[in-house]
């Protein structure tokens, strides 16, 4: 069995003593009831992973003794940028999911029918480590902070601009596609986008896409968009 991966922030690739955080250490002594030389492993959160035994288990303060450090090579830019829901939990797990599948950033998408504009940034970025620990990645998925819908327009760091809508006009089948490495999906607030969003969104380059046969939930479509990136093994 693999040792257990836990999140170290300021983990450097260096062999030598690192100190835990306190939720790291309770989890270790606590839940796990590892002791003196036991292995673990660590990452933090932007490719670096390194192998480590316990020195000393504290509940507040575990140390280790770090012996072996590897750099992964960093996955391809994949963004999805989402409204808000007014559940919060439903859009939580939308993150969760999304970055157990491997989406590396994320983006709050501030349309003209979103409903809620702020959320719990700390919460979610827990949920972001969980789940980056859980699907044993060592890439955290950036959770931006909100950003207005034609503010995001103009963003120019992408090879392929897709957004979904349920207007009725003619769109590519997402699943037809091969997401390419930059790829940005746009999904839209419970009521879409509005008309005019979709309009500029064309002009701005962006391409029309369909997500299949049913309407979906906005948090239900963004993990479309991320199944699709992650089944296509751009991730």
């Amino acid at each position: 069995m693999s040792a257990p991966l836990f999140y170290a922030e300021y983990l450097v690739a260096e062999n030598g003593i690192q100190t835990l955080s306190e939720d790291s250490s309770r989890h270790i002594v606590q839940v796990l009831r590892k002791r003196t030389g036991d292995a673990i492993t660590l990452t933090n959160g932007k490719g670096l992973l390194a192998e480590a035994v316990i020195e000393e288990p504290h509940k507040l303060h575990t140390t280790v003794c770090i012996h072996k450090t590897t750099i992964n090579p960093q996955p391809a830019k994949t963004i999805i940028a989402i409204s808000p829901v007014k559940n919060t939990s439903r859009f939580e797990w939308f993150l969760e999911k999304s970055a157990e599948l491997g989406v590396r950033e994320i983006v709050p998408l501030i349309c003209e029918r979103t409903e809620r504009e702020k959320f719990r940034r700390d919460r979610m970025h827990g949920i972001l480590i969980s789940a980056m620990l859980q699907s044993r990645q060592t890439y955290l998925t950036h959770l931006h902070e909100p950003m207005e819908f034609s503010e995001y327009l103009c963003r120019t760091d992408f090879t392929q601009k897709l957004i979904a809508h349920c207007e009725s006009e003619e769109k590519k089948d997402l699943h037809q596609l091969k997401p390419s490495a930059g790829v940005s999906v746009l999904i839209g607030p419970e009521g879409d986008f509005s008309v005019n969003e979709i309009t500029d969104a064309l002009k701005a380059g962006y391409d029309a896409i369909s997500l299949g046969s049913t309407r979906l939930r906005t948090e239900t479509a963004g993990l479309v968009a991320a199944v699709w990136m992650q089944s296509t093994q751009i991730l």
